[in-house]
């Protein structure tokens, strides 16, 4: 075999072992997965994380939830590769694999970056990470406080004077001619729990901004 046909044959092998990974990369990536959904996730983020969208009403009719403010720790949602999110059935969820995050399937760029985001803000929230990163019933103003400047950027300041203004502090008053209720006086839900509250209040400020409280 002459030298030229060497390189030739090595040459095309190592084409094809690199297309051949490529496509096992793309189908790992690509793959269905099971997300548990956690404390702190909204049915707008998993939509933007997803397709860098934040239209989560689609979201809300895939997933047959009636309340588009209202998703529940340890529900489980299945992502199709094409897209597609659902609740899982059990048969899915013990046949396809799990995964930490609606990210996970990403870039490592994407990852990078959002660890740089997280790292930028970092210094912002590491006071309130101790005590009021998980409801104890006895720390509700912290609580609230910090989980909503750390998830909208929005100063606790102003979250203060809202809730103050909107229900003094009181998780389960109602409006009895509009309906709205809790915290925030949301007219998208009509119960919940604090940390419920909290969620719902990211979503409608996601969707509206500080107009859902006419500032």
């Amino acid at each position: 075999m002459t030298l030229r046909s060497k390189i030739t044959k090595f040459s095309v092998a190592l084409l094809s072992t690199v297309t051949l990974g490529s496509t096992l990369v793309t189908a790992a990536a690509s793959a269905d997965s099971v997300y548990t959904v956690k404390s702190g996730d909204t049915l707008s983020q998993i939509a933007y994380d997803l397709n860098k969208s934040s239209d989560y009403s689609a979201l809300a009719t895939n997933n047959k939830i009636k309340n588009v403010n209202l998703i529940y720790v340890g529900q489980k949602l299945l992502l199709k590769s094409d897209g597609e999110v659902k609740v899982a059935t059990k048969n899915e969820v013990k046949s396809t694999p799990a995964v930490k995050s609606v990210t996970a399937t990403k870039s490592t760029a994407s990852s990078s970056t959002n660890k740089q985001s997280s790292n930028t803000s970092s210094s912002k929230t590491s006071t309130n990470s101790s005590s009021s990163t998980s409801y104890t019933g006895s720390n509700m103003k912290e609580y609230v406080l910090s989980q909503m400047e750390s998830r909208t950027g929005v100063s606790s300041s102003t979250w203060n004077m809202i809730i103050t203004r909107e229900s003094n502090w009181q998780p389960t008053v109602r409006n009895s001619t509009s309906g709205a209720y809790g915290l925030f006086q949301n007219m998208h839900i009509s119960s919940g729990s604090v940390e419920q509250q909290v969620n719902a209040a990211v979503s409608l400020y996601k969707a509206q901004g500080m107009a859902a409280w006419a500032l």
